[in-house]
């Protein structure tokens, strides 16, 4: 264990070792390749759900129906309107950086670019749908797309069928903000072409 925790291949030398907690106390930081060593060894389970955010790794929330009734309603809807040349991955690993990576449930990028090259400097668009995970996809989580400058945001309530649309990304913060209701259009700045109607959608 303690040789997979060190080994120069999965982290970079001066990548601190520890993360400091709210309360002071220091965490042991993780990095997106230990990570992926750990669930290959079996110590982290394959199919245990979590994101890795500055090291620490954050469990996410359990999905309940009405987020996962939207996401295939949205998969069927993006896959037969996206642009030619854009493609979208589901729920993929989105490494942010070394001790970082996200889950969102859509990102997308150009075909051109491949998934192989997904980063923060080819997305273009992600969505998260929110339900239980409200607070945090609109807080922390917006903040952390920002900072990697990710274009645009949608945060979808799978709840209320409100989306949250996030644009013009900086270090604070996105720097434009604005709530469209389900039966507002959602038109795609970062990717022309792309657009949705929540209210309608068929959903099963």
């Amino acid at each position: 264990m303690n040789q997979l925790f060190r080994n120069p291949e999965l982290r970079s030398a001066e990548l601190p070792i520890t993360t400091r907690a709210a309360e002071g106390l220091e965490r042991r930081r993780w990095t997106v390749a230990e990570t992926e060593a750990m669930t290959r060894a079996g110590i982290l389970d394959e199919d245990e759900r979590f994101e890795l955010i500055g090291g620490e790794i954050v469990p996410m929330n359990p999905k309940g129906i009405q987020h996962e009734v939207l996401k295939t309603a949205l998969n069927l809807h993006f896959a037969a309107n996206r642009p030619a040349d854009i493609v979208f991955a589901q729920e993929t690993t989105f490494r942010l950086s070394e001790d970082s990576f996200v889950e969102p449930d859509f990102i997308f990028f150009r075909k051109a670019d491949g998934l192989a090259a997904l980063d923060p400097r080819t997305a273009l668009l992600a969505v998260e749908i929110a339900d239980s995970s409200l607070r945090w996809d609109l807080g922390r989580k917006a903040l952390i797309y920002a900072q990697f400058g990710i274009p645009e945001l949608w945060v979808i309530d799978a709840v209320r069928r409100v989306t949250h649309v996030h644009r013009a990304p900086r270090l604070e913060g996105y720097a434009q903000i604005i709530q469209a209701a389900e039966d507002e259009p959602l038109v795609s700045t970062s990717v022309p072409g792309l657009e949705v109607r929540l209210a309608h959608l068929e959903t099963f």
